[in-house]
């Protein structure tokens, strides 16, 4: 009888990890898969809706009658009451003229769908929030959070030097990382604040901090110490961008953007970049974060920086500022704009299946 080899608990650990691996992956290719049939049969459905409507004369009491066969007819199923119906003939006439859009909407959830549709009309918006979930990884909550926050219109209105400064393998993924304004609504903060009851009520939420900032964004500290030449300084916050594998430098200013801010930022990157940063790591970036800026101010004060730094402002209050519909660039540069910013989406997807 053979002598049974006794189980090294390492290697099983080792083992059972690769093993969980390997069906996480295959669980998520099932229900990417699931996921696009389900799209796919849905736009049928609405296709089919539209068509007979326009062909017979039908008026809206038909789509309840479908519903009500549908669903006698597959007990099990609940995708077919009649808001969901009316939602697929939604789905259909929305895309209906745009090929991309149809392919880009089979990889995310049906639900991530409809809170796009919803809320949008512009089909540039509409791409630019089914590749952001694509890449981000984003929950329907989180979804809701960023349409109502304009992310669409804040990242393409954002100021960086981040082409000037960083390497071309980060530029596409930079983009993403910083908006042009970011919404502090979850503070219990008076409109009249100093710099430090910003940062304190900041760290008090910094779930609710690091969700506005984005994905991929993880917390360092507050009052992050450098030592230069025996002198002690302190950046307000320190976080790190996953993806990007650099640590992001925040200041918080509570008056109007000063050009001295960028140079200041650019001794505290420095200092990062020699002192703190791993070998493996990438360029340290800066974000500097205001109550108000100037946009020509912050265009020179970036221009000549050698540092990679982005200014936005915040607002304690959920208001929608007009000027950026207005603001916004040509349909063809906005076109551009996000297929250099979801270049890597299929490298980095992270689909949440929601239905």
């Amino acid at each position: 009888m053979s002598k049974k080899t006794e189980i090294n608990t390492d290697n099983l650990k080792h083992l059972l990890n690769e093993l969980k691996q390997v069906i996480r992956a295959a669980q998520h290719r099932a229900l990417q898969s699931v996921n696009k049939e389900l799209t796919a049969l849905y736009w049928t459905i609405g296709q089919r809706i539209v068509a007979s409507q326009e062909i017979h004369g039908w008026g809206k009491s038909v789509v309840a009658q479908i519903s009500d066969e549908l669903q006698k007819e597959f007990v099990d199923s609940k995708g077919f009451s009649v808001q969901n119906l009316w939602n697929m003939r939604m789905y259909y006439l929305a895309y209906q003229d745009h090929p991309k859009l149809q392919t880009l909407s089979r990889e995310i959830s049906w639900s991530h769908n409809i809170k796009i549709l919803q809320k949008l009309k512009d089909p540039l918006a509409q791409q630019f929030y089914i590749q952001a979930t694509l890449k981000n990884g984003w929950s329907l909550r989180v979804l809701d959070h960023q349409i109502d926050n304009q992310t669409y219109e804040k990242t393409l209105l954002g100021q960086t030097n981040f082409a000037n400064t960083l390497p071309a393998k980060m530029q596409q993924q930079t983009d993403l990382i910083i908006k042009d304004e970011y919404t502090f609504d979850f503070l219990e903060l008076a409109e009249e604040h100093s710099e430090k009851e910003l940062e304190n009520a900041l760290i008090q939420k910094i779930r609710d901090f690091l969700i506005q900032m984005g994905a991929d964004f993880a917390f360092m500290g507050n009052q992050y110490k450098l030592t230069v030449d025996d002198e002690d300084y302190f950046i307000d916050l320190l976080l790190y961008h996953r993806r990007l594998k650099s640590l992001i430098a925040v200041e918080l200013k509570i008056g109007k953007f000063k050009p001295e801010y960028a140079g200041k930022m650019s001794f505290y990157l420095t200092a990062l970049n020699e002192t703190v940063k791993l070998p493996e790591e990438n360029p340290s970036i800066g974000i500097i974060i205001c109550k108000d800026k100037a946009r020509t101010t912050v265009e020179f004060a970036l221009k000549e920086s050698n540092q990679p730094i982005g200014v936005a402002t915040y607002k304690l209050a959920h208001q929608l500022p007009k000027e950026y519909q207005h603001a916004l660039p040509a349909a063809e540069e906005i076109e551009q704009k996000l297929s250099e910013l979801f270049a890597d989406e299929t490298t980095h997807s992270k689909l949440n299946i929601e239905h």
